[in-house]
């Protein structure tokens, strides 16, 4: 039955919020929050010493900034889903969370709507993002134009891995849609990010899709 659990800490340094936030998460059947912290300090000896599956982090926070415990937690925590929960939609804060791994990022104000979505999608193996944030993504990927990464490193195999993790697919669709077990899909998506330089699944379907190997999402 442990198994079955689904253990999250929540960072957030307003008292309130992570009160309101708590009782969304734990109103999901088997989510339980076992570590909570009011500051980026506390995020990080949260995530060093709590076993749990899900951080939900707030990017403004006294001590250390969401940034930077997100950052943490990707190198010492490469297992732990991190799903960004803010008030901030700004063009820069989307980027930096995209470009340090983040798995999820919504706004508060969508979070009764879209934090367990959140949380299903990213324990599948798959990013979410609340819509406003999908805009900001379209926006920055027509904007943006970074060195354009050499696709022709990759092997067949990894390039079909790409596409269909582009399009949305879990570790587990993706391994059954290739016949191949998903500790290989795994170690296919981490040579993939590797070989193109990114670090995240959104970062992956940004360069799949200026590269035109998949369409952007309508939306």
């Amino acid at each position: 039955m442990s198994a079955a659990v689904l253990r999250v800490i929540l960072a957030d340094d307003h008292t309130l919020v992570r009160a309101g936030i708590r009782r969304i998460l734990e109103s999901r059947a088997g989510c339980v929050v076992v570590g909570e912290a009011a500051d980026g300090f506390e995020a990080i000896d949260a995530l060093r010493q709590i076993d749990a599956d899900v951080l939900v982090l707030d990017l403004k926070m006294h001590g250390r900034d969401g940034i930077e415990v997100l950052k943490v937690a990707k190198v010492e925590r490469p297992d732990l889903k991190v799903i960004v929960l803010t008030m901030h939609a700004g063009r820069e804060y989307v980027v930096r969370a995209m470009e340090e791994g983040a798995d999820g990022y919504l706004l508060k104000d969508s979070a009764v709507q879209d934090l367990a979505s959140a949380i299903d999608a990213v324990m599948a193996g798959r990013t979410y993002f609340s819509p406003v944030i999908q805009q900001q993504m379209a926006a920055i990927l027509k904007g943006r134009s970074p060195a354009t990464p050499d696709l022709r490193a990759l092997t067949d195999r990894e390039r079909e891995v790409l596409i269909l993790l582009a399009r949305g697919l879990a570790t587990k669709e993706i391994a059954t849609t290739l016949d191949i077990g998903t500790r290989t899909v795994e170690t296919h998506r981490a040579n993939v990010m590797r070989k193109l330089g990114v670090r995240s699944v959104a970062l992956l379907t940004q360069v799949a899709i200026r590269e035109g190997i998949v369409d952007l999402p309508s939306q």
